[in-house]
């Protein structure tokens, strides 16, 4: 018996201990939800390009002897850009000049006697035949020695050059690309889960690792119908208000806007655990369930739930429990951030 009385005194005082051990008052770490602006955002990683590219081609084969511009240079509608040799095209044109003015010379002379009766009409329609066969040949000759000199389309910009005095060019090969009609503009890569959500006409934030701590608007202006079956994407083309601060080629991050709210409550992103945060109440804690909003960096957005005065644990962990009695630390406050969902 006496046995026995030591073991359940034992146990009795391991039970008051943990008792005492449960509901002693622990020290948690307390904030309350900051009011700020909520973004909700779809980000999304692209790069600059021309609003038009247009590759300058040749449509002959030959040697280039003058390539007259640089990259990055301003060309003008018209402008020869490169020059391919065209010997042999000025000597027969000169040739073919030479017989279109004879036959012009023949008509002349063949108008002449048939209206003073000293030919027939049928020798005046041979040479108005012979004229018109020569100024056509004279003129195709032209058109082909034209086609040796590459000029400029449209105002614009040379983006790229890949070609060098002395090279040999095929028909068909670029030459030149030329940055033309349209301002650049971002092209971003959506993700399908994510692109129903986009629409033409909403605001971009756009950001590049080249322009650091700078952030520039931008304008969803079209979405490609077809998306890509590799990447699971989907093309957004995006107008910039201050296109000339880029380089076509920089890497930008894109922000969707989807909606952006004003008095937001925020709470630290450690606070939230599946959907539930942890409240204190009369020195008590509380497990409350809330619906989450917008991601802002180590912040979230909490649209019900909680009020803003409410006192939140800031990082809970898995020992805290329904009812536990604590005492609390104030959190220093923070400024409430902006962001957007990653």
């Amino acid at each position: 018996m006496r046995k026995h009385g030591w073991w359940l005194a034992i146990l009795l005082v391991a039970i008051v201990a943990g008792i005492g051990w449960y509901w002693r008052p622990r020290l948690v770490q307390v904030s309350k939800p900051a009011q700020g602006t909520a973004v909700e955002a779809i980000y999304a990683s692209g790069q600059v390009e021309p609003g038009v590219q247009v590759p300058i081609t040749t449509r002959s084969a030959g040697q280039v002897t003058a390539v007259l511009v640089q990259e990055g240079e301003a060309v003008r509608r018209g402008q020869i850009l490169i020059q391919l040799q065209d010997d042999d095209l000025a000597s027969g044109v000169a040739e073919l000049a030479a017989r279109a003015e004879l036959a012009r010379q023949q008509l002349q002379r063949a108008e002449v006697l048939w209206r003073q009766g000293f030919v027939a009409a049928a020798e005046r329609d041979a040479a108005a035949s012979a004229n018109k066969a020569a100024q056509a040949a004279l003129l195709r000759s032209q058109a082909q020695r034209r086609f040796l000199q590459l000029v400029a389309p449209a105002d614009g910009e040379i983006l790229q050059r890949d070609v060098e005095v002395g090279q040999v060019v095929s028909p068909g090969q670029a030459l030149l690309y030329l940055a033309c009609c349209a301002p650049m503009r971002v092209v971003a890569e959506v993700d399908e889960e994510d692109i129903g959500r986009v629409q033409q006409g909403q605001p971009v934030v756009l950001g590049a690792d080249a322009l650091p701590g700078k952030t520039f608007d931008g304008v969803v202006s079209s979405i490609t119908p077809k998306g890509d079956p590799l990447t699971r994407s989907y093309r957004v083309r995006i107008a910039i208000d201050q296109p000339e601060r880029f380089r076509v080629g920089m890497t930008v991050d894109a922000n969707v806007i989807l909606a952006r709210r004003e008095r937001a409550l925020l709470l630290p992103r450690s606070a939230v655990r599946e959907g539930l945060v942890w409240r204190v109440q009369d020195g008590r804690l509380t497990q409350v369930r809330v619906t989450t909003g917008a991601s802002m960096g180590d912040q979230v957005e909490i649209r019900s739930g909680i009020g803003p005065d409410d006192l939140i644990v800031s990082v809970p962990d898995e020992q805290l429990a329904v009812g536990q009695v604590v005492r609390i630390r104030q959190a220093e406050a923070g400024p409430a951030r902006t962001g957007s969902a990653p």
